[in-house]
């Protein structure tokens, strides 16, 4: 770090243009990565995903649909709207209510649009359904077209109105902490920098891969709070070091040991980022290739651009001072005093306060959000409830059976096994119906199919039923379960299924079986993510501070923090209290705030115990080193955790459900974390255990 600290002061100007230039091109794309996203992002390769685009080419069946929704409107007027919505030309075909029974009821009434394979943009399509209803009193539209597009705006909406709210609180925290405008928006800057530079990227990447409509609000989250964080630390360790050298000393000295911990904290993030990519659902991905990009360009901002811009400036860090900012290490020796005096009482109260929070865990339910994500201010969750209320939709879960054999289905013995196949299913205590060619001819055996497409008074009806279901060597069924499509019964009904042997090649798809696979993607990958993240920062914090016990007791600490992080989110969403609208946890939440938050609270960490490390190694005993690490950190840990609050529990006041949750799970996750674990826990434990925290063995950690 010496030579890189020589290097970044010898270049300033150059480091600072190279940063400008980068920041300029990046602002050109970063505007048009709204384009790009399209999705939730809740996709996994797997049977229902190739299950469906065989369906699609081979059966016609739509890929996506758009529903129109009618109220209190006449055949005439539904058939004169249908008729203009027919100018769309990516429109496979249009299933009208005229005339259909099962598509009015009371005074509501819908159609669908379907649409093949070959659609690429859904959002220009969902642009021009609504150009042309404008106007049109009674109808609204829905789907997942639509709603993924009203996600999309919703999640711009939220990232500005978030911004608003907690960029200027975290303007006031850096005035309380440092006391001048200049030092208070320089960690506003980098941040914005390392946002729009992430941004940017992200939009270059876009054509390469498939963009999730939530990254444009966790990215600039994660992006914005370790930015701010990371330079809040450095500055703070630069001022310290100013008081008694150089500028340019000043600087080098911080890159040796604030840009040294803000480097370890940013690789723990990293991992907890890149483990959370072994699950191969895409939104994962998608937020840790997002995260990684903006973790790894808010560390180099933080430890080039910063540096730079403080050089430059010189001790007008100092300029336009509003606040007197006074002395509080007088306070913070008070506090570690006490908890050095008391540190058994302390660790049993801090266990109890994180205990007590644990306590809804044992209630929580977790599901994929759909529609249920948007406020129910947007027409397409208006509509999409009211078809829920009035036509039951989503009561009864539809699965498809695609089987194959190798020599056709239209011989005897293929025409028994499709009778064979839905007798079996139609055995099942929780198949209501199953759709094959029998069922939809109305015929009852094999011999009276056989008869009946012999019979010369129904020519070409039952061959045209044969088509639908039949081609080639492929054959589908259709199979309605008495659940709903994201219950668990469904999820179980189409684990088991997949593994029968129906005595040909098949395979299942529908709604039950696109929830199975991602809470199994989810549920099987997750303890290799978790070991993964937990063994490479235990390695991480082992190799940086030489110890066994300090990587062990952060590790367990984090998971108890995280589960009653967790247990107080159960309390707030899924119980309703303080405000919140009760909803169930969206599945991606623990997963991504365990990911997220295990890396961010190492920042902590690392900064703490560095801080405590040094002094040890300065010959202070372990207790004299723990007092005045704490006295040193704890005002900028405090702040820093403040900034991060602020910034993720802005997402509080947003639209999007998923994005409000993992904002505030953040926010309360760092709140205990730098409070009850860092103020409280840590430093006891480090009392408890005195010199055996700075044991390793075979190497004998300095301390004159």
């Amino acid at each position: 770090m010496q030579l890189f600290s020589r290097f970044i002061t010898k270049y300033v100007k150059t480091v600072i243009a190279i940063w400008t230039i980068f920041f300029i091109g990046m602002v050109i794309f970063a505007i048009q990565l709204p384009q790009k996203l399209e999705g939730d992002g809740f996709f996994v390769e797997g049977d229902h995903s190739r299950m469906m685009k065989e369906l699609s080419t081979t059966f016609d069946l739509p890929e996506k649909s758009i529903i129109v929704l009618f109220e209190n409107k006449t055949d005439e007027e539904i058939e004169q709207v249908l008729s203009n919505l027919k100018t769309i030309e990516e429109i496979d075909n249009i299933l009208s209510p005229v005339g259909v029974e099962q598509l009015n009821k009371d005074e509501f009434s819908y159609a669908i649009l379907n649409f093949g394979e070959e659609v690429d943009d859904y959002n220009s399509i969902v642009d021009e359904t609504r150009e042309i209803l404008d106007g049109e009193k009674g109808v609204s539209i829905t789907g997942e077209p639509v709603i993924s597009k009203d996600i999309n705006l919703a999640s711009q909406k939220d990232l500005a109105s978030a911004e608003a709210i907690g960029l200027p609180i975290a303007v006031i925290v850096l005035l309380l902490a440092f006391g001048t405008i200049v030092a208070s928006l320089l960690p506003i800057i980098i941040g914005l920098v390392s946002v729009v530079a992430s941004l940017g990227i992200l939009t270059l990447l876009g054509d390469t891969f498939n963009l999730s409509i939530f990254i444009l609000n966790i990215v600039p989250m994660l992006g914005l709070a370790l930015s701010i964080d990371f330079a809040l630390l450095f500055i703070n360790r630069y001022r310290e070091e100013r008081i008694h050298s150089s500028i340019e000393e000043s600087v080098q000295v911080t890159i040796q040991t604030a840009g040294r911990s803000i480097i370890f904290s940013a690789i723990c993030v990293m991992i907890g980022l890149g483990a959370m990519a072994i699950i191969q659902v895409e939104l994962f991905r998608n937020i840790a290739l997002g995260g990684t990009i903006a973790v790894f360009l808010a560390v180099l901002a933080g430890i080039t651009l910063l540096p730079s811009l403080l050089i430059v400036l010189g001790d007008r860090l100092n300029k336009g001072r509003i606040l007197r900012v006074k002395p509080v290490a007088s306070k913070w020796r008070t506090f570690a005093g006490f908890v050095m005096k008391y540190p058994v009482s302390i660790v049993i109260l801090a266990l109890l306060l994180l205990g007590i929070g644990m306590i809804p865990l044992k209630d929580i339910e977790l599901n994929i959000p759909s529609a249920e994500s948007l406020p129910t201010s947007y027409e397409s969750r208006q509509a999409y409830d009211q078809l829920q209320e009035t036509f039951d939709f989503g009561k009864d879960a539809t699965v498809y059976l695609l089987a194959e054999r190798q020599d056709g289905w239209g011989t005897d013995e293929g025409l028994n096994k499709i009778f064979e196949i839905q007798e079996k299913l139609l055995g099942d205590p929780l198949v209501t119906e199953v759709g094959s060619i029998y069922t939809t001819a109305q015929v009852d055996s094999v011999e009276m199919w056989k008869a009946a497409i012999a019979n010369p008074q129904v020519p070409g009806v039952l061959e045209i039923v044969q088509e639908n279901f039949i081609q080639g060597n492929q054959m589908y069924m259709t199979i309605s379960l008495d659940t709903e499509g994201s219950s668990t019964e469904a999820q179980k009904w189409v684990r088991e299924w997949k593994d029968k042997d129906l005595g040909v090649t098949f395979a299942l798809a529908g709604h039950p079986k696109f929830n199975q696979e991602i809470f199994d993607e989810i549920s099987d990958k997750i303890i290799l993510a978790v070991s993964i993240i937990l063994v490479s920062t235990f390695i991480i914090l082992m190799i940086a501070f030489r110890s066994l016990l300090i990587p062990l007791k952060a590790i367990i600490m984090n998971i108890i923090g995280l589960s009653s992080a967790f247990g107080i989110l159960v309390y707030l969403f899924q119980y309703g209290h303080l405000g919140f609208e009760k909803s169930i946890i969206a599945l991606i939440i623990p997963v991504i705030v365990f990911c997220l938050v295990f890396g961010l609270s190492m920042d902590y960490e690392v900064f703490l115990i560095s801080r405590i490390q040094e002094e040890y190694q300065k010959g202070l005993t372990n207790t004299q080193a723990t007092v005045d690490g704490l006295v040193s950190t704890s005002k900028i840990i405090t702040s820093a955790a403040l900034i991060m609050i602020v910034i993720t529990g802005a997402f509080a006041f947003t639209d999007v459900v998923p994005v409000k949750q993992i904002g505030v799970g953040i926010a309360i996750a760092v709140a205990i974390d730098a409070t009850i674990i860092r103020l409280m826990l840590v430093p006891s434990l480090m009392k408890l255990l005195g010199d055996w925290n700075w044991w390793f063995p075979f190497v004998k950690n300095k301390h004159k």
